[in-house]
């Protein structure tokens, strides 16, 4: 293997700029990130933490300023030269061809071949090679389709290793990973840095940050504010030099400000998907929040799917304000009934990243804004603002396609959605995946504004702490079973409690 030179640094940014028009999302910046060390970026959304990540990447071109790799100065106007330099990204939306197999995967765009034919021996014993190198224990002939998003991670991280790639940029890798798969992928991590990579970690786990990285640099409002070594940091720094201000606690309790309804809003009864979830049942009342517990794996986005309409094989009762109602079988029939659910991949599954945000606002009822069959844009406007703006979002750019905007204000459009509808029951999946700590705030503040305006919210969270914060009840789901039932009303709701049931260490019936 190539020996990877540490006396200089693997980057350095002087002066480097980005500007979109009259926007400037990243303003000069110079910075050293050493070589052979893992360098984490932090900053809320929009901080310009990704814009740098991209100009890296050759995704972004920049508009001002130079680039050295390893001491040459650089021009990194797109992928292919910045691959040519030695720089490879792998991102949170991974770019693996599912029907190929493991090994094609990794091959992709550097097959080994002799006189125009592929030499497929040749790649898999490199395959073989290159996994071994890892620690990993994959097969090369397995649908990449088939694999775990860890394991698909990984042929990436083979991928860019084959590609001789000395910095790999890696952009939120562990907001789809269970916490094995985080350490594994950690391991990983550890061994390329022992190799001499360099890699660059973005991401919003601050205490993943403090646990993985080297080095720390601190971006807000398109500026690089500090950077120090890791062990010069805590969370607490952190948040205040991300924020500009020490915001406090986020996951203070926030319990609700009106009593909760007489009349159930929800009951579910016997809910069950085959090898999925079975014989599940709770309720729910108006002006309540209801927390759904568990580790990942649990059933806890089934259980949502299923009553969004999104499961055809769910089998169950519903009673819906006090009277039965046939189990929804689409999102449509769901609907009907006034249940909405945001789910937890945002991209997919909840926005129409081509269209403006205004449309996605006024996606579930554009009657609402519409006179003799058209729609009226300025009665479109002037109703999404009002639904976006109890969520902090810049009206400014109601107008800009959903997929241009930050996960934040990407999650903030989608709650504004049900802001400007108004279901009578809301199911938000992950709420503040992937989204920095001062749109987290604001996001949990929004949830607990839902309930206190009526509507019941059900919440499913890996960030136990979220739903500690808000939940006036709490169901914990182990192995597709409900295990627990817990009420704030007989006994302090915590972490601890909730993991305790989750991992059946006791049992706690507080109904």
């Amino acid at each position: 293997m190539e020996t990877i030179a540490r006396n200089s640094p693997a980057i350095r940014l002087v002066g480097v700029r980005k500007s979109f028009g009259n926007f400037e999302a990243l303003k000069p910046l110079t910075l050293d990130v050493a070589a052979g060390c893992i360098h984490a970026f932090v900053g809320q959304n929009g901080a310009g933490k990704s814009t740098t990540l991209g100009i890296l990447a050759g995704r972004i071109p920049a508009s001002g300023g130079e680039i050295e790799i390893s001491g040459a100065k650089v021009e990194l106007g797109d992928p292919r030269k910045a691959r040519a330099a030695g720089v490879v990204a792998i991102y949170q939306e991974l770019t693996i061809v599912p029907a190929l197999s493991a090994v094609a995967n990794v091959f992709l765009g550097q097959a080994y071949s002799r006189k125009g034919v592929l030499s497929e021996a040749a790649m898999r014993q490199r395959f073989y090679e290159l996994t071994s190198r890892l620690g990993v224990t994959i097969s090369a002939d397995a649908e990449a389709r088939s694999l775990s998003v860890a394991d698909q991670q990984t042929l990436e991280i083979l991928r860019a290793i084959e590609a001789n790639a000395r910095i790999i940029l890696f952009d939120e890798p562990t907001t789809a990973l269970a916490p094995p798969e985080r350490e594994a992928l950690f391991k990983v991590m550890r061994d390329l840095r022992a190799e001499g990579h360099t890699l660059i970690y973005v991401s919003h786990n601050l205490d993943e940050v403090l646990d993985i990285s080297d080095a720390v640099t601190v971006f807000r409002n398109g500026r690089l504010i500090e950077t120090r070594a890791k062990t010069n940091w805590t969370k607490s720094q952190l948040v205040a030099s991300m924020l500009g201000e020490d915001m406090g606690d986020i996951y203070q309790r926030r319990p609700a400000s009106q009593p909760r309804g007489t009349v159930e809003a929800l009951r579910v009864s016997d809910c069950s998907i085959p090898g999925a979830i079975g014989g599940i049942s709770f309720d729910i009342r108006p002006g309540e929040v209801l927390g759904i517990g568990g580790l990942v794996g649990a059933g806890r986005t089934s259980l949502l799917r299923a009553i969004a309409g999104l499961e055809p094989r769910a089998t169950g009762t519903m009673v819906v304000d006090g009277n039965p109602v046939p189990w929804p079988r689409s999102p449509r029939a769901a609907r009907k009934l006034g249940i909405a659910l945001v789910p937890e991949d945002r991209k997919h599954q909840g926005l129409v990243l081509g269209m403006t945000a205004t449309d996605n606002v006024t996606l579930p009822n554009f009657s609402k804004v519409a006179k003799r069959g058209l729609m009226e844009d300025r009665l479109a406007t002037s109703r999404s603002s009002i639904a976006t703006r109890a969520f902090g979002f810049d009206s400014s750019r109601l107008g800009a396609p959903v997929g241009t905007l930050s996960g934040g204000n990407q999650q903030k459009v989608l709650l504004a959605r049900w802001a400007y509808e108004k279901p009578k029951i809301l199911m938000v999946d992950e709420p503040t995946r992937g989204i920095d700590v001062g749109a987290k705030a604001e996001i949990l503040d929004s949830l607990r504004a839902f309930a206190d305006q009526g509507l019941a919210v059900i919440i499913v969270s890996s960030e136990l702490e979220e739903i500690c914060a808000l939940a006036d009840r709490v169901i914990v789901l182990s192995e597709g079973r409900l295990v627990d039932h817990i009420d704030t009303a007989q006994v302090e709701l915590t972490v601890h409690l909730v993991l305790n049931s989750a991992f059946g260490v006791e049992r706690h019936n507080h109904v």
